[in-house]
């Protein structure tokens, strides 16, 4: 994303990597697994190695997806107190504690100029985290979020 301008219509990151090949092969493994967990149901001595099978590729399809979720939520943390210190600085106050977190994430690419406004009326209005997004007239690019 470095070597473009980030905007309202580029601005989620997909990492092939790992959203398509690492999930892709987890998925597969998860199948493979349950497929000799079947074929192994009346073959005693192979039925434990494939319910392992299948309960460690379960175990890392759940540490897959709570890897993602427990980063996203220390880089939630970090914005909420970055945009609560920008608005303080813009406006001597915090932002408005009616807004969410994801608000306020939305609110994080609105340039200094229009977040105050944008901050009120997102409160005001109850303005989902996209329609926050779509009424940034001057995008302030965020890239470093995973």
């Amino acid at each position: 994303m470095a070597d473009r301008t980030q905007s309202y219509a580029n601005h989620a990151q997909i990492v092939p990597m790992y959203h398509y090949v690492t999930f892709g092969l987890l998925v597969l493994t998860f199948i493979g697994s349950c497929v000799n967990l079947y074929e192994s149901l009346g073959d005693r001595s192979r039925l434990y190695n494939a319910s392992l099978l299948v309960t460690l590729t379960l175990s890392t399809i759940l540490l897959f997806f709570l890897a993602r979720v427990f980063a996203l939520k220390a880089q939630d943390r970090a914005i909420r107190a970055e945009e609560n210190l920008r608005h303080y600085v813009l406006t001597g106050s915090l932002l408005d504690p009616r807004l969410t977190i994801r608000q306020i994430i939305g609110l994080r690419f609105a340039g200094d100029d229009e977040l105050p406004t944008l901050a009120k009326r997102a409160a005001d209005e109850d303005l989902s985290p996209d329609a926050i997004k779509k009424a940034v007239r001057a995008w302030r690019a965020d890239t470093h979020r995973v």
